[in-house]
């Protein structure tokens, strides 16, 4: 049944709507799937981060079903009380301030959406990124994303007057300081691209992900995002994180933000948001939003009242099911058990990341990415019944994301097929 659904896959989709792994689902539930040839399978990928409390939750499901069962769109044409409950609670959750929001349908036009925010509030134009972001793959955001270069082939001239910085990528310092020592000069050469490329009266923003996604998943330092924050207030440059993977208690906050206490200007917000339902949010202090006109932006189906309601569920049950300690609970036990695995196998080189957005990077005896070995363990893994996906510009980094719904016990058993995966390549 599965190679079925596969062949008529190929016949009707572009290549490039791509597919991690070629089985097809037939039910989900928690964080479990079962595909079309009855095998299961426990899900450790949730939807690209964004099954943060797994598969048809039965509260999403109930809320969702209600509002169905009254109407599912509005287009802006006319008010509902399911939308302004679903920003109401989302701006409880938020970082302090930021008590205004834009919904749209997806990361990249909430990334879009905080670009225009930015350069039309500040009147100036400039962007800074950082080098291995991923933002999305609308032309705004491909112009900030350099997680791969393929991202962004055939696709130039991109947004003008977009800078990127490297990003603080420890593992992988770009300054030599990994086994010498932070010395933060990675903040140091931002200030230097603010002397030599672009004067900070002319920069609108500057963009990042607290923790690096597609591109390695790396939490940046924290006196790095402070120093960050210090230099955009210097000069009246809009912080934005861009926690579209990062957020809705994926890092053991409900922003990656929180934890490192340092508040952004605009904060974009979708995946885990809603339970698979299409919504997201640009959020920002009401002083910067109320200077966004009307006519300034818009769209047809951000902030649907069914994917609202999936939201409404979503908050309500990572806060009373208490998942946001779980999920910090839960990533220190999976650090610790991963950074045993990395003393038994030298492919591992490295394993890092916040509450359960981890990261195991794979390399090969001379330093170079292991990238075939990595799909070789995301092979084993499938034959053994679990879901993990990779990343990194060379895809030889397992991302681990599981539900924060998982069990102690799916997860010891996650961990185990992942060590079994790695004794058979190794």
């Amino acid at each position: 049944m599965n190679s079925h659904i596969v062949a008529r896959n190929n016949k009707v989709f572009t290549p490039a709507y791509h597919t991690y792994h070629f089985i097809a689902i037939k039910r989900g539930e928690g964080c479990r799937i079962i595909d079309q040839e009855g095998k299961s399978y426990l899900d450790c990928a949730s939807g690209l981060a964004v099954l943060n409390i797994g598969h048809n939750h039965p509260r999403v499901m109930e809320r969702v079903t209600r509002q169905m069962a009254d109407f599912v769109h509005t287009g802006g044409v006319f008010l509902n009380e399911v939308t302004v409950e679903a920003a109401e609670l989302l701006t409880t959750i938020t970082p302090p301030g930021l008590d205004m929001l834009f919904f749209s349908n997806s990361g990249a036009e909430a990334v879009e959406g905080a670009l225009k925010l930015a350069r039309h509030v500040t009147g100036r134009q400039g962007i800074i990124a950082f080098s291995g972001a991923f933002h999305g793959r609308t032309l705004g955001a491909i112009s900030l994303t350099s997680s791969t270069s393929r991202y962004r082939e055939h696709y130039h001239p991109l947004l003008p007057s977009v800078y990127h910085a490297p990003y603080p990528f420890c593992h992988h310092c770009l300054f030599g300081c990994r086994n010498t020592g932070c010395t933060l000069s990675c903040l140091g050469y931002l200030e230097d691209m603010l002397r030599h490329y672009i004067s900070p009266e002319e920069v609108a923003a500057i963009i990042i992900e607290p923790i690096l996604g597609e591109g390695g998943y790396s939490p940046a330092p924290a006196p790095f995002l402070k120093g960050l924050r210090q230099l955009c207030d210097k000069h009246g440059i809009l912080l934005i994180f861009d926690e579209v993977q990062s957020g809705m208690g994926r890092s053991g906050e409900w922003f990656a933000a929180q934890s490192y206490d340092v508040t952004p200007d605009i904060l974009t917000v979708a995946k885990g948001i809603a339970s698979g339902f299409p919504l997201s949010a640009v959020v920002s202090r009401s002083e910067l939003m109320k200077k966004w006109p009307t006519w300034a932006h818009g769209t047809t189906f951000g902030g649907n009242p069914v994917s609202c309601a999936a939201a409404i569920a979503t908050i309500e049950t990572i806060r009373d099911e208490e998942l946001l300690p779980r999920c910090r609970q839960l990533g220190e036990t999976t650090l610790e058990r991963m950074r045993a695995l990395r003393k038994r196998h030298p492919l591992i080189s490295d394993v890092r990341g916040k509450g359960l957005m981890i990261g195991m990077e794979l390399v090969q005896a001379d330093g170079s990415p292991a990238s075939a070995a990595c799909d070789q363990v995301l092979r084993e893994c499938l034959e053994r019944g679990l879901i993990i996906i990779n990343c990194g510009p060379d895809r030889n980094i397992i991302r681990f994301i599981p539900p924060l719904t998982i069990s102690d016990a799916e997860l010891d058993q996650a961990l185990k097929i992942i060590g079994e995966a790695l004794d058979t390549v190794s």
